[in-house]
């Protein structure tokens, strides 16, 4: 029997190839990381080439580096940056325009006119979404409205679009020749094109974004026994290993901490931070500005919903003061300077560069560093950044109490910056509950692999998922109600500074 599942986990920054054994375990892996592209303020963009090109790149050096031969993997799945898409040539492969990212905010105007007939919650009672510039759909209507290529390809319907997901599984399973244009439910559920209860496109959201039917891929489960397609001859997994599960990334990390019960909930902390509570099998619409989205879908059975609060700058902001502000060399730096003083001096720093997003969705706000004085220096600045991503989770973790009418009890956290103790230990001290780190912190990864797993019997069911997980660190609360409030209250304060400031 085949002894590994492959996992693609196609992020913001780079792409990672993971082989994953029976325990859950990665025993190999390889990552590029691919360039951002900002051709003017606000806009984010990649090559979809470049990306492609590194995925095939990572498994084929994942694969020299374990020895594992391709027969010895019994699926792959994947995980992607959920929002980011691409409008390619169904004959060439080759894409009309560079893929729009999810923190891109070019699609502002369009927003605002659409929601002069309802206000930003116009769609939310079939997406669960609020209008922003944060979904691909709108991101879909401007390469069509704004690349005459794209647009006369898709009325000849030669176009194809999809987000990060659809793109990498067209090509691994053939692409030009045969490949399986497909998406999932929880990628679909972020378009602001999929109907949340039927699963499906639905006409009046399309006709209102002005995207034709023809050019979207057929959404199916995210675990799935029939399988997307096989991988192809010329692919570096070579011919006919089952692509058979897909995720989101966030939904994908929900997956990998066993989050399979009602009121179970993950923060993934990464380039942005997402909170993830599992709903059940029945959506709840939030009034607290969270998102209602789709967390997985095992063949035929009912969906699982999830409440999401998602926040668009927390990694990204230490690679900012790294990379535009030269304050440390790596981002592993960040720690040792924020621990050279005991508090953030009175500094607080709201990342809103692309706008705030949960439970805000203020587009027109931008980033501010509040409270400095003469005394400020850059250990307190450097502090202020990692609090800056446990404050933002605060905000997100009270909404979702009051939303879902669930207490959390204890936090599971992943992601690349839960290596950083002090942010670890002021997340729990601010929110007031243990934070739980992951033994495996890779589950973006993991969970995209145990949902291809699953659907072709690696391992059984959810509860091979659930014995697999094991704690490798708890933070448990320690500071005092009164000063978590009078920290929480300066934040409010700054946060309300960043608003209005576009006109």
């Amino acid at each position: 029997m085949s002894g590994y599942i492959g996992s693609i986990d196609q992020g913001t920054t780079s792409t990672r190839f993971i082989l994953f054994d029976r325990s859950g375990q990665p025993v190999a892996s390889h990552q590029l990381e691919h360039r951002q592209i900002f051709p003017k303020p606000g806009w984010v963009e990649h090559d979809p080439m470049e990306i492609w090109t590194n995925t095939q790149r990572v498994i084929a050096e994942t694969l020299i580096r374990s020895g594992v031969a391709r027969s010895d993997i019994a699926a792959v799945g994947v995980t992607n940056q959920r929002e980011t898409v691409v409008v390619w040539d169904r004959r060439t492969g080759k894409p009309f325009y560079n893929a729009v990212v999810w923190q891109d905010t070019r699609t502002d105007t369009l927003i605002k006119d659409l929601a002069r007939d309802g206000g930003i919650d116009r769609f939310r009672g079939k997406t669960g979404l609020p209008l922003a510039t944060y979904f691909s759909g709108p991101k879909i209507r401007w390469i069509l409205d704004n690349i005459p290529d794209a647009r006369k390809a898709a009325d000849e319907g030669n176009a194809l679009c999809g987000t990060m997901d659809c793109w990498v599984i067209w090509n691994l399973t053939g692409g030009i020749n045969g490949g399986a244009h497909v998406t999932d439910v929880t990628n679909a559920s972020r378009t602001m094109l999929m109907n949340l209860e039927t699963l499906d496109w639905d006409s009046e959201l399309l006709s209102a974004l002005h995207v034709p039917r023809s050019i979207l891929p057929l959404i199916r489960p995210s675990i799935d026994s029939a399988f997307y397609g096989v991988t192809s001859a010329d692919s570096p997994l070579g011919k006919g290993i089952p692509a058979a599960g897909a995720l989101g990334d966030q939904q994908a990390a929900l997956v990998g901490q066993g989050c399979f019960d009602t009121g179970d909930a993950k923060n993934t902390y990464g380039t942005g931070c997402f909170l993830l509570m599992n709903t059940g099998d029945a959506p709840v619409h939030s009034s607290c500005g969270l998102i209602t989205t789709a967390a997985y879908r095992w063949d035929s059975r009912p969906a699982v919903y999830a409440l999401e609060g998602s926040i668009a700058i927390t990694g990204a902001l230490v690679q900012w003061i790294r990379d535009n502000l030269g304050m440390i060399k790596s981002s592993l730096e960040i720690e040792e300077l924020a621990g050279t003083v005991d508090d953030n001096g009175g500094v607080y720093f709201v990342p809103a560069f692309s706008g705030l997003y949960a439970p805000y969705w203020r587009s027109e706000a931008r980033g501010i560093i509040a409270g400095l004085t003469r005394y400020v220096n850059k250990g307190h600045i450097a502090r202020a950044v990692l609090e800056a991503t446990a404050f933002q989770t605060r905000d997100i973790f009270d909404a979702m109490r009051k939303d879902s009418g669930h207490d959390i009890g204890a936090l599971k956290v992943d992601g690349g910056m839960v290596r950083n103790e002090l942010l670890m230990q002021f997340q729990s001290d601010i929110i007031g509950v243990p934070i739980i780190r992951a033994k495996v912190t890779e589950t973006t990864a993991l969970g995209a692999a145990y949902a291809a797993g699953i659907a072709v019997g690696f391992w059984k069911d959810f509860s091979d998922v659930r014995a697999n997980w094991m704690k490798d660190k708890e933070w448990i609360p320690s500071m005092d109600s009164a000063k978590r409030e009078e920290y929480y209250k300066y934040w409010n304060k700054a946060v309300q500074r960043t608003m209005d400031w576009l006109e």
